[in-house]
């Protein structure tokens, strides 16, 4: 996806940190309770921007909020594509595209609290990870990886999975996060028409070091 020409000037640059404020402060309320019936004149006071400068930028509170749930699953999106960057096998980048998400419970809480919380209204969507796990399945769709079936139908089975991956590492934080996530994926891949022996194998590939030098996205 083009990301858009940095702000050329100071007035651009200070509207750009405005509406980003306001972008954090929306994904904080999300992240925290889910709870969007909280004021814009709460909302700009937890962005520090003045009150009417809300307007400025969004028309409502659900334009700010949407907007800031797809904020987070682009950003979401391209934490994979630089960690992920490296491998082609589609098969690969599905179980470790699950085992990173369990990581990133920990890692990145707020991210992944808004993907709780709001993930299942954007499994379709055109951005964020859901984007870019069709691209993924229709590669492995198209090279015999994985077993024919609708793309769109597959993307739901793994988004809702997904999904339940990440509640259970909030619910259940006990429980050894790199293990149930591998356990998963092993499942997840099975289902695709990986055989259980490779299933099991991929599922428990080595993930790439998080210090390598990102790539630029596929």
């Amino acid at each position: 996806m083009p990301t858009s020409a940095p702000p050329s000037n100071r007035f651009e640059r200070r509207r750009a940190e405005t509406r980003r404020a306001l972008l954090r402060a929306a994904r904080q309320i999300l992240a925290e309770t889910g709870d969007t019936s909280a004021s814009i004149q709460a909302i700009a006071e937890r962005a520090d921007v003045g009150f009417g400068s809300f307007y400025n930028h969004f028309e409502s509170k659900t334009e700010l909020f949407e907007a800031a749930v797809v904020d987070a699953l682009e950003e979401f999106g391209r934490n994979f594509d630089e960690r992920l960057a490296g491998i082609d096998d589609p098969a690969e980048l599905v179980a470790a595209g699950f085992r990173l998400s369990a990581r990133m419970a920990d890692s990145h809480p707020e991210l992944m609290q808004v993907l709780r919380r709001r993930g299942m209204g954007h499994l379709h969507s055109d951005n964020g990870l859901a984007r870019r796990a069709l691209r993924d399945l229709e590669a492995g769709l198209a090279s015999g990886r994985f077993t024919p079936v609708d793309p769109a139908v597959a993307l739901s089975a793994l988004g809702g999975t997904l999904l339940s991956l990440v509640e259970l590492r909030f619910a259940r934080p006990d429980l050894d996060g790199d293990e149930a996530a591998a356990n998963v994926a092993e499942m997840v891949l099975r289902m695709l028409g990986v055989t259980p022996a490779e299933a099991h194998e991929v599922a428990r590939r080595p993930l790439p070091d998080p210090a390598s030098p990102a790539t630029p996205a596929r």
